[in-house]
């Protein structure tokens, strides 16, 4: 845990490491490519034997998929309570997300042209959903159904099973609501290949959304235009802004929440411009930590993830915030809304002291899977429009045609393309 205040010598270069992290790791990639040449290569064989290695479950092809009757009981193997939470997290996430649904549009800037966009949704999607210590049943909500949401015909998810070969029931659960229509019970790397590859019993998807740790997020990278991606989702981060007003028991949860993550590479971050506030979340996060049931997790990140920061002021603080483009960012100040205004870069802003992050998590309604590791400078998080296919439409009479002829055959001329002008001049004869 580092404490960074203003008077300490070498303020900005303390600051470097954090504001020029990476979602990348080179080690990573190495391996990372091996898996998907193997895939790529053997298909199911290499399927099976990673299944194995990885997720120590002995499956045969025939026993990628979930079947229908596991799902079906799925809901039979968890609580009342664990049902109403799926159902009302789905129906919110689904309530968003038709409320940003595409709709097709023309207009017509100028006379004879018309010009505008139609939609149309994918055909066939994969979602990963991460597993194995905590399955992440929300996260099934927060991609399938979007997906449902658009219209996608195939929404396909892969996650990977126990050591038993089961997936979690409340998972399955969450499948069937959210509205997928195919489960393999599959994890990591390999199953991402099959997806982006394709094999003799997983057809290949056209996009792959979905969070991950960092050996799924390198290999999303890897098979960028094998399939279309969502984003890069790595590692959680949190980022906290707060002010005298801030209570440190508050920032303390916050942050630990995504400490518990478990892979050791998340970053909690705060900045304050009251720096008695720092040593206070410090031993608050020390305090909560040891009770908390995965501290092992926490303990990790506390080491080397978690950074108190004073700022001379909340403009400061915005500007480090969108320099640093946080997964999750919280704002814990007296005027919440008009600190949001400032922000350039964050992946989804929670605004005030009773908007703790894990209700974007859970429940809220915009889709939980955001860009991390500073891509959210580049990159927003995941909505309804990714599982859309955009086509402008442009239609043009014979005089707007003729009108605008010298135009298209000087840039012809320019660029040495004789039938790109021939092809419009033509209609002119």
């Amino acid at each position: 845990m580092d404490i960074i205040r203003l008077a300490d010598g070498g303020y900005e270069a303390k600051l470097a490491p954090l504001m020029n992290r990476s979602a990348f790791d080179a080690d990573i990639d190495r391996s990372v490519a091996e898996i998907l040449a193997a895939v790529r290569s053997c298909g199911d064989a290499a399927l099976s034997e990673y299944a194995s290695r990885f997720d120590h479950v002995t499956l045969t092809p025939v026993q990628f998929q979930v079947t229908a009757d596991e799902i079906a009981a799925a809901a039979g193997l968890i609580d009342d309570a664990t049902r109403a939470a799926v159902d009302v997290a789905c129906r919110q996430v689904t309530v968003f997300s038709r409320e940003r649904l595409p709709k097709a549009w023309q207009f017509s800037p100028r006379a004879g042209v018309m010009l505008g966009e139609q939609f149309a949704p994918m055909d066939r999607v994969g979602c990963y959903v991460p597993g194995g210590t905590a399955p992440l049943i929300s996260t099934v909500v927060h991609t399938v159904a979007l997906a449902a949401a658009a219209g996608v015909k195939d929404i396909v998810v892969v996650t990977p099973p126990g050591k038993d070969g089961r997936v979690n029931p409340a998972l399955l659960y969450a499948c069937k609501v959210a509205g997928a229509t195919e489960v393999y019970r599959l994890g990591g790397v390999y199953a991402v290949a099959a997806l982006a590859y394709g094999t003799a019993t997983i057809p290949k998807v056209e996009k792959i959304v979905g969070p991950g740790n960092a050996y799924v997020t390198a290999a999303k990278r890897q098979l960028y235009g094998e399939v279309a991606l969502d984003l890069v989702a790595g590692p959680s981060e949190i980022m906290i802004i707060a002010d005298d007003s801030a209570d440190a028991r508050y920032i303390a949860a916050d942050m630990l929440s995504q400490a518990e993550h478990g892979s050791g590479r998340e970053q909690a971050v705060l900045l304050s411009t009251n720096a008695a506030l720092l040593p206070a979340v410090a031993a608050e996060l020390k305090r909560q930590s040891a009770t908390l049931s995965r501290a092992a997790c926490v303990e990790a990140v506390l080491a080397k993830g978690v950074f108190l920061i004073e700022v001379a002021d909340l403009a400061a603080a915005a500007a480090l915030a969108s320099r640093y483009a946080p997964e999750h960012l919280e704002l814990m100040t007296r005027d919440a809304e008009a600190l949001a205004g400032r922000i350039t870069a964050a992946g989804a802003i929670f605004l005030g002291p009773w908007t703790p992050e894990p209700v974007g998590d859970f429940v809220a309604g915009p889709s939980h899977v955001l860009p991390t590791g500073g891509a959210g400078r580049y990159f927003s998080g995941l909505t309804v429009e990714h599982f859309f296919r955009r086509m402008s439409l442009v239609r043009y009479d014979r005089a707007a045609l003729l009108a605008e002829l010298p135009h298209i055959r000087q840039f012809a001329l320019c660029e040495g393309l004789d039938a790109h002008g021939n092809s419009a001049a033509i209609r002119a004869e």
